[in-house]
């Protein structure tokens, strides 16, 4: 698969202008002028961040108007293969997670290219500009109501989940709608080894697997789906459910441990429970492209490069909105969050795209024949 990987990168690369292989090249002063040319650059954001982003970028960048979409990376993916299909590029630069799908399919098929802005370049580890720039990392991770559970997270286990005084109180967004979700449950899976190691700790005795149930993980998405598992459409939905004040015995759910940062403003009381065995959930790349076929070619480089943070310590206003605690910066030389739990000290998994693109289309199914 890494190979597959590597090949479809050397292809995509190949099959660049050699305008816009010189345009990766230049500096942010060199590109200044050619996108203020332009006057505007088209982003598909996974988070609702970038019209901060925009606003932002637009104080820096007089004359270049900077118009985000905000939309999953579910419909990302489907809009950028319906508008290759249509001979359309409706954006410039594509801001997406969903690692898995993108760097097998999406960048394979040459529907989006490698930038790393020669700026920020060997401030990033070679694992977070190959083969697709990410920008920070990010969670889908059990989350659940400080206020209510004021001496901690409710559970210890992730089979906790499982047991009877949580049916119906478990809450996340449908995994066969949103696939950072999907990962969440095909990491579960990869993941068997330890789920059934977990399990004996929660139940005190080994695991046994269900006609049909192959792994320890599967076996656990099967037991949370018939222990009335809540699906719901959106994470904001989940963060609501879980998050709001006032509850005497919240419901727990999966999310993202970022969306902290708006408990004060929603009136939620959200924390992230770190100390879960085996882990809380994942922790995932969110990435930059660019659509080789861009409109505007200049003006996405450069706003993929405000997107990486000036050269402050703590990424200035283009990485503000994400210099938050549940997010970490893939750039050495911005300082980690104050509040925020380390990423070595943090107990999600770290996704490997490649594993995950091989049985996810299998975990979809199970899941399908659960709901």
């Amino acid at each position: 698969m890494r190979l597959a990987i590597a090949s479809a990168l050397a292809l995509s690369s190949m099959s660049l202008p050699l305008a816009a292989q010189d345009l990766d090249q230049l500096s942010t002063e060199e590109l200044l002028p050619l996108a203020q040319q332009e006057g505007r650059v088209t982003v598909y954001s996974f988070t609702s961040r970038i019209g901060r982003v925009a606003t932002a970028f637009q104080e820096a960048y007089p004359g270049i108007e900077m118009v985000g979409f905000d939309m999953s990376s579910t419909e990302q993916i489907a809009r950028l293969r319906s508008e290759a299909q249509a001979g359309v590029a409706g954006a410039d630069v594509i801001y997406i997670s969903d690692a898995p799908v993108v760097l097998t399919e999406l960048l394979a098929a040459g529907l989006v290219a490698r930038y790393v802005p020669p700026r920020v370049a060997d401030a990033l580890d070679a694992r977070f500009t190959t083969p697709l720039l990410a920008q920070r990392l990010s969670t889908k991770v059990l989350m659940y109501n400080e206020e209510s559970y004021p001496d901690g997270a409710p559970v210890g286990n992730l089979w906790d989940l499982t047991r009877e005084e949580w049916s119906g109180r478990v809450i996340m967004v449908d995994p066969l709608q949103r696939g950072d979700y999907l990962d969440l449950m095909t990491e579960i899976v990869l993941q068997s080894d330890a789920m059934a190691s977990a399990y004996e700790t929660a139940f005190g005795e080994p695991i046994t697997l269900d006609a049909g149930i192959e792994t320890a993980g599967a076996q656990f998405i099967a037991d949370l789906f018939a222990n009335d598992l809540v699906l719901v459409g959106s994470t904001d939905d989940v963060n609501a459910a879980v998050g709001a004040v006032g509850q005497d015995a919240a419901p727990i759910g999966f999310t993202s441990y970022s969306d902290r940062r708006d408990n004060e403003d929603e009136g939620w009381a959200l924390q992230v429970a770190n100390d879960v065995v085996p882990a809380n959930g994942i922790v995932f790349p969110a990435l930059l492209a660019v659509n080789p076929n861009a409109a505007n070619p200049a003006a996405a480089r450069l706003a993929i490069d405000f997107l990486m943070g000036d050269g402050s310590g703590t990424g200035g206003a283009g990485f503000a909105p994400f210099y938050v605690a549940g997010d970490w910066a893939t750039r050495r030389d911005i300082e980690p969050h104050p509040d925020a739990i380390t990423l070595g000290d943090f107990s999600g998994w770290i996704i490997d795209a490649e594993a995950t693109a091989t049985i996810r289309a299998d975990v979809a199914d199970l899941i399908l024949t659960l709901q």
